[in-house]
């Protein structure tokens, strides 16, 4: 069993930024593929980055540009650097592993959740 727990959201004004954390139980970034979602009130849940065991990256096409994954594998931690915040960026954030490439925006594939971390943007 492996636990999945983030940290680093928070509120910040629009255009502010953000990193958020996710540092697993046990080693797994060169084993299982990465990724960050969120879910807004009311709305489903929506892949937004993901990082590949071979490193390759995923973005939504609406954070490309300004968030940013990233790992540490020396500190089982995953990172989402999040700039030019806007107010709907505003969700809770969860990160989540899956054993296999390809299909990064199917939550269903991915077999640990952590709790998530509260970003909120004000206008």
């Amino acid at each position: 069993q492996v636990e999945l727990v983030e940290t680093g959201g928070g509120s910040v004004q629009a255009g502010g930024s953000l990193r958020l954390s996710c540092t697993a139980s046990r080693y797994m970034y060169s084993v299982y593929c990465m990724g960050w979602f969120r879910q807004a009130p009311g709305k489903e849940r929506e892949a937004v980055a993901s990082i590949e065991d071979d490193g390759k990256t995923n973005y939504a096409d609406s954070v490309k540009g300004r968030f940013t994954i990233s790992q540490d594998n020396a500190k089982n931690t995953l990172y989402l650097q999040m700039n030019s915040l806007k107010p709907e960026d505003s969700a809770m954030y969860y990160c989540a592993a899956k054993p296999r490439r390809g299909l990064w925006t199917r939550p269903r594939l991915y077999d640990y959740w952590g709790k998530g971390t509260l970003v909120t943007i004000a206008s």
